[in-house]
């Protein structure tokens, strides 16, 4: 942890020299988790940003937080890399004037600028953050392991009078009880599945069938998945869409490889819907695109440039009205992709060599 923080302070300091700034301080959840090894600032789960930041400068790397948290942050996240700094928690104002003395007044970068000496954070930097290194992948594994695993516990023991909210409570249950944060759990039922993409759970009973979403977060890195549970026989006609959004994923997971640009992923995928007698599919949900530090570090649209390298984990999520595929991958040296989050308790079939879950039958 330490040397990987070592490497990760070091490409803020070459940040800062190539900038002329003072200092680099980040705020975000995110950004705290990377800087940090896999750290959490976080005690509000819906904010952004958390309890703490990074403050690095050319000559130290600083935690600043305030009396509040920074005895638990010292004992049970921080390594050993961060000096840090408390505040009075009802004087923010002394955070601010040591952050200044700490940069002698100068010009900062931040992931969230909040003063006029603040800029944000160059591209080259959010490149950094977006490319797992090996020790990264390690804890990568871990959450994507346990989230696969709490998802399949959970389809396993629903039932078809379970509400949509009991079905996102047993899995956000299931989640914590392996350490990982619920970031998202969506639940759409037999009623609710065809309308929305984007379905919130409600106190509406699942039925026949009913598909579930995670957004898991640990050490600050996000396992994103779906899958499906049906009770009782699956309609020849719903069993077709799942098979078209496995097909239309497999154009984009043969896309992801170093040198492959976001938007030709789009595009792809666009034409995909469209030979598979979809054409409008393409604007009725985003697609997926990079994830990390966050549950999308960039989704992909028609104008994103942004390339795909060895180490960037990605997570597509094609869709049809009903069906829906997704994991999270991460690409490797050979230009192969690990799928972090394969259960192999789940069902799944093969598709283009690549083993990918079906809807579970109950």
């Amino acid at each position: 942890m330490n040397e990987e923080v070592s490497k990760k302070l070091e490409l803020i300091r070459q940040t800062l020299r190539e900038n002329e700034v003072q200092g680099v301080r980040l705020r975000g959840t995110d950004w705290f988790a990377w800087a940090t090894a896999g750290a959490s600032n976080t005690v509000l789960l819906t904010a952004e940003t958390g309890v703490a930041e990074v403050l690095v400068t050319t000559e130290d790397a600083w935690v600043l937080t305030d009396e509040i948290e920074a005895q638990r942050l010292i004992d049970e996240e921080l390594p050993a890399n961060f000096k840090v700094h408390v505040n009075p928690w009802a004087d923010a104002a002394a955070r601010e004037s040591f952050a200044r003395d700490a940069t002698a007044g100068g010009k900062l970068l931040s992931d969230r600028p909040i003063s006029n000496l603040e800029k944000p954070l160059p591209a080259s930097l959010q490149s950094h953050k977006r490319v797992i290194m090996s020790s990264e992948l390690e804890r990568y594994r871990q959450v994507g392991q346990k989230a696969s695993v709490a998802m399949t516990e959970v389809l396993k023991a629903a039932k078809p009078t379970w509400t949509e909210y009991q079905l996102a409570g047993a899995g956000a249950e299931a989640l914590w009880a392996k350490g990982l944060h619920p970031a998202l759990t969506l639940v759409a039922g037999e009623r609710r599945l065809p309308l929305y993409r984007h379905a919130t759970p409600t106190g509406e009973q699942i039925g026949r069938q009913a598909m579930l979403v995670f957004c898991a977060r640990g050490y600050g890195l996000y396992a994103n998945l779906t899958r499906f549970v049906c009770f009782g026989k699956l309609s020849d006609e719903r069993a077709e869409l799942h098979s078209h959004v496995r097909e239309i994923e497999a154009v984009v997971l043969n896309l992801c490889q170093p040198g492959t640009t976001l938007d030709k992923v789009y595009h792809a995928l666009a034409q995909a819907y469209e030979q598979h007698g979809f054409p409008n599919a393409i604007r009725e949900h985003h697609q997926g695109g990079t994830t990390g530090y966050l549950a999308r570090e960039i989704v992909a649209n028609p104008t994103t440039t942004d390339t795909l390298t060895e180490g960037i984990a990605v997570a597509w999520n094609p869709s049809l009205a009903g069906a829906k595929v997704e994991d999270t991958f991460v690409i490797l040296k050979d230009g192969k992709l690990e799928n972090l989050t394969f259960d192999p308790n789940f069902p799944s079939v093969e598709v283009e060599g690549r083993l990918r879950p079906v809807p579970l039958y109950n």
